[in-house]
């Protein structure tokens, strides 16, 4: 082989090893048209780029499908953040979204995501204690962790950052990520009143839960105002799950006067009204409206697909992800009581589970139509 084919050869050796190097930051730098340094800014979620650039630079990461190089963090004098989201929802629809909505955050800005289920709130403090000894800084805490106060002590006195997901009554969290529970309840109850119908059942969530007696209120709320008496017998007990809302939904649609529409606290309560209204050979909505809340996928998979409030279950995972990313970023932390709230809109999504009470009143207690 002469020089020529040599140096040719040495060539195409060094193409084929170029083209199969990952891309790097700088390759990430030239697709978007930006700097360098703009693009380890976005990575590292830092406020100070231009909305237009933040989007053209994760559309070039995608494109390239790019990750970031750990180890160059590292002698750079980084750190990757470690989060741990711990969960104990009974609703396997909104924990999905849960899930999704931080995974995605997460694997968007490089942090390492621990998912914890916790089987009992007493089981919490323990396993809190634990993750912190293991490298985690930084605690998403949905209901019903974020309603105690002993996992937000210990969680502050560790110098560990706590972002709430919902209303809770625990004090001392970095900050909280919700909706306002009372107003979309009020809202539903508003719009099934405009509907026409005056006997509204109610089914409650978790009483142990801060976001139960916010919708509750609500209801009762717009009842009120509406000058309608709120009959106590029409009001359920339910726990978040399928099975409570079957329980709840018997004894609404049993009783001696039922109510033409049921309007339940979680779409698992909602679908099993759904469910116990057809065993009861009722036609949603033709012989009862229901409603539910939540917006999960469970309202979109059943038949009658179901009016709900949409509460944006996903974004408010990952705004918590983005929170506790800043908050590992500042010097310090803000003292209790001072704690950020990010309150993000909701939406009533009306489908095929509500009408008019035209033919809801005319069923009698055992389900028999006229």
């Amino acid at each position: 082989m002469n020089a020529t084919q040599g140096t040719a050869a040495s060539g195409r050796k060094r193409n084929t090893r170029r083209n199969n190097t990952a891309p790097t930051i700088a390759d990430v730098a030239r697709e978007a048209q930006c700097s360098p340094m703009t693009v380890s800014r976005v990575i590292n979620g830092e406020e100070n780029v231009r909305d237009h650039t933040r989007d053209t630079v994760l559309a070039a990461i995608k494109k390239l499908n790019y990750v970031p190089n750990r180890a160059a963090r590292s002698l750079a004098g980084g750190s990757q953040l470690r989060i741990a989201l711990l969960f104990d929802n009974p609703s396997a629809s909104y924990l999905s979204e849960f899930l999704m909505g931080a995974l995605e955050e997460a694997s968007r800005r490089d942090i390492y995501l621990v998912v914890q289920s916790q089987e009992t709130v007493v089981q919490s403090s323990e396993l809190v204690r634990k993750l912190i000894e293991g490298g985690i800084s930084g605690f998403i805490l949905p209901p019903p962790l974020c309603d105690d106060q002993r996992v937000l002590d210990l969680i502050e006195e560790a110098g560990a950052i706590a972002v709430a997901v919902g209303p809770g009554k625990a004090r001392g969290s970095y900050g909280s990520v919700l909706i306002d529970e009372y107003q979309a309840a009020f809202d539903m109850t508003r719009h099934i009143i405009g509907l026409g119908h005056e006997r509204i059942g109610f089914i409650i969530g978790n009483p142990e839960q801060v976001a139960s007696g916010r919708r509750l209120q609500g209801y009762r709320e717009a009842m009120e105002q509406a000058g309608l008496t709120v009959d106590e017998g029409l009001i359920a007990q339910g726990q978040f799950t399928y099975r409570s809302g079957m329980v709840a939904a018997e004894k609404l649609l049993g009783a001696s006067n039922p109510p033409t529409a049921i309007f339940a606290s979680n779409d698992d309560m909602a679908a099993a009204t759904v469910a116990m209204a057809h065993r009861r050979h009722l036609d949603v909505p033709n012989d009862i409206t229901v409603c539910g809340f939540d917006d999960t996928e469970l309202a979109r998979s059943i038949w009658p697909e179901l009016t709900t409030i949409r509460q944006p279950i996903r974004e408010m995972t990952a705004q918590a992800v983005v929170l506790i990313s800043q908050a590992h970023k500042k010097s310090g932390r803000p003292s209790r009581g001072k704690s950020e709230q990010i309150l993000l809109p909701y939406e009533l999504i009306r489908r095929n589970s509500d009408a008019g009470p035209s033919l809801a009143s005319s069923f009698n207690p055992k389900g028999e139509k006229p």
